[in-house]
């Protein structure tokens, strides 16, 4: 397999578990970003546990935009995972810097400011989720 396939269609060499597990993922993004966008709070504090007495509305304004970029990204990442396979490297690759990206914001300078060092429990799956990206990365590498 490669990164940058010569074509996109559903022509996938790789493992058919890092296929399928990014179904999954797909699923995992879209779900929240649906809260993100229904909830009256965006999930800003039934869900993140966030202190929304500053200033609620930016906040919720800010998860509901951020819940509308990951609704469609979870939608191409579907559409990757079910019929462009030849694109499971490069989403895999993708959304491990994007998490990676995510926990250094979470966990470096800008994030540890939040409210007292509160992390959400959305923290905790990213951070965890980046060596899970990586590994199946490396078997959507790997010819099956």
């Amino acid at each position: 397999m490669s990164l940058f396939p010569a074509s996109t269609n559903d022509s996938y060499r790789g493992m058919k578990a890092a296929a399928w597990a990014l179904t999954v993922i797909a699923a995992a993004t879209i779900i929240p970003a649906l809260l993100h966008i229904g909830l009256p709070d965006g999930g800003a504090g039934v869900i993140a546990g966030l202190d929304l007495s500053g200033d609620k509305r930016t906040i919720v304004s800010l998860f509901a935009w951020a819940g509308t970029t990951q609704f469609v990204w979870g939608l191409m990442l579907l559409a990757v995972s079910l019929r462009y396979r030849s694109l499971v490297p490069l989403a895999l690759g993708l959304l491990a810097l994007e998490r990676a990206l995510h926990t250094w914001n979470m966990w470096g300078p800008k994030g540890g400011h939040l409210a007292g060092g509160h992390h959400p429990p959305e923290v905790w799956v990213t951070l965890g989720s980046v060596p899970v990206l990586l590994v199946l990365l490396a078997m959507s590498l790997r010819r099956a």
